[in-house]
């Protein structure tokens, strides 16, 4: 009998095009795959949370085609993974880098420990198109703006290639499993999880799918479309790479094969791509990021750091008075997804106008997004806020009655998602009520509150204290 190969499962929720579960099924060996619900797993907020068991459940499924079971343990890394080797006698253990500080340091310890107990153990090229570390310009150590770091890579080879997986040999030993229902990890969802349910696009089939829609249809108006909340512009593929149930190097191609076929706007696909990319740049480079100010000099800016503050519940519940802000928040609790541009005036406002800390925000989004990427989120917040690498500047308050005209001109996303403007007919905006608590005891029958702040006198506020600050 061959020993058997541990694939340790991580931000890798598929078959095709995964480097590390290639290596595996080349080693002829049996392959053991393991997903492990360890300490960052239970720090999860409820939304991704829920959103990697159904990815999971999914994936099992899948490899059940193959005639193979996935294992489920709980526990430390270190401590399930040692058990499983001693167990099954496995000599070889292979993973996908995830790329975020506080796991590679623990990684790294776990590579070396079975490394001196003889195992062969491998790490292989996770869910980015480039290594963090791989991208550096010549006269620093890494790229603290966007812009040259996209002209840095944009003629880079990116990492790995599309791959077809036919087969998988499993071990015929049967290991014990723990039940996907007993973690139940859509606990903290609640009632929420059906009307979410909906807009989940769950798998690799689907993720492929989708981006094979946005490449027929939207990509050659994406450097429009991507702007107007109310259409179906974007490709909305964050949900499946913060998970990697589908292969960044998949979605590059493609966009590149557009861009060279002549739709220019395809560039800005492939930038938002890179987008991303500079968050994992950042994060490896400067873990500060991801939960303190990364420009220390905002340390002591004087925001709002009380999240029971009446009017950051306010703008939590969707109930701010501001229109824009509030149907950004409630497409966020229907769909478990906020539009992009929804994600910069909701944050702008929360940070500028409420002079709240963008970490109120962060963790806020952390619990609820389905497509919550830490280094993504942690970056996009500092962005809004101006305590972040290459952001807006703090003077640069949206206004987000003049960006619903000029984004939402005929009010058809903000009728969507408020019942008090679409005459309680949508759908969208109706749901709205039945996904979130109960105990913020809304009805679609209470009247549109008045605005929380005088959009003007909060963008006074703001700069004043910009320009008092003790920097």
């Amino acid at each position: 009998m061959k020993k058997p190969i541990i694939y340790w499962i991580r931000r890798d929720f598929r078959i095709h095009s995964n480097p590390a579960l290639k290596f595996a099924v080349e080693s002829k060996q049996p392959i053991i795959p393991i997903f492990i619900k360890d300490e960052f797993v239970d720090n999860l907020g409820s939304a991704p949370k829920w959103r990697l068991g159904l990815g999971l459940e999914y994936l099992a499924n899948q490899y059940k085609k193959y005639g193979v079971e996935v294992i489920f343990r709980t526990g430390s890394a270190e401590k399930v993974l040692t058990e499983l080797i001693n167990e099954t006698k496995a000599n070889q253990i292979v993973w996908g880098r995830t790329y975020l500080p506080p796991v590679n340091t623990r990684d790294a310890h776990i590579k070396s420990l079975l490394q001196n107990k003889g195992l062969l153990v491998k790490s292989f090229p996770g869910h980015l198109l480039f290594e963090p570390w791989s991208v550096s310009p010549k006269s620093s150590e890494f790229f603290k703006v966007y812009t040259p770091f996209w002209k840095a890579t944009r003629l880079k080879e990116p990492l790995g290639f599309e791959t077809k997986i036919s087969e998988i040999m499993g071990t015929e030993k049967k290991l014990k499993t723990e039940s996907l229902e007993d973690w139940n990890l859509g606990k903290g969802m609640s009632r929420g999880s059906s009307i979410v349910r909906r807009f989940v696009r769950l798998g690799e089939d689907a993720a492929r799918e989708r981006l094979g829609y946005f490449i027929s249809n939207n990509v050659m108006h994406y450097s429009t479309s991507r702007d107007i909340p109310s259409i179906d512009g974007t490709s909305c593929l964050s949900e499946n790479l913060s998970l990697g149930e589908i292969s960044s190097i998949e979605c590059w191609n493609a966009g590149l094969k557009a861009f060279e076929e002549g739709h220019d706007a395809a560039e800005i696909f492939l930038k938002e791509l890179v987008w991303r990319e500079f968050a994992y740049h950042l994060a490896h480079h400067t873990p500060r990021i991801l939960d303190s100010n990364w420009r220390q000099e905002w340390n002591g800016f004087p925001w709002n750091t009380n999240d029971k503050d009446e009017k950051v519940i306010q703008w939590k519940q969707g109930r701010t008075g501001i229109p824009f802000v509030d149907a950004a928040m409630r497409e966020l609790y229907v769909t478990g997804r906020m539009h992009n541009r929804g994600r910069m005036i909701v944050a702008s406002f929360l940070t500028k106008h409420l002079m709240t800390h963008w970490k109120i925000g962060q963790k806020w989004f952390e619990n609820c997004l389905i497509d919550w990427d830490p280094a993504s989120n942690a970056m996009g917040w500092q962005w809004s806020a101006g305590s972040g690498p290459d952001a807006t500047p703090y003077f640069r308050v949206f206004n987000p009655n003049t960006q619903l005209e000029k984004f939402d001109g005929d009010y058809k996303y903000r009728d969507k998602w408020l019942a008090e403007f679409s005459g309680k007919n949508s759908e969208n905006a109706l749901s709205f009520f039945d996904a979130i608590p109960k105990i913020w005891k809304l009805s679609p029958q209470m009247e549109y509150p008045k605005p929380i702040i005088n959009l003007s006198e909060g963008r006074t506020i703001a700069l004043d204290a910009y320009k008092n600050r003790e920097f």
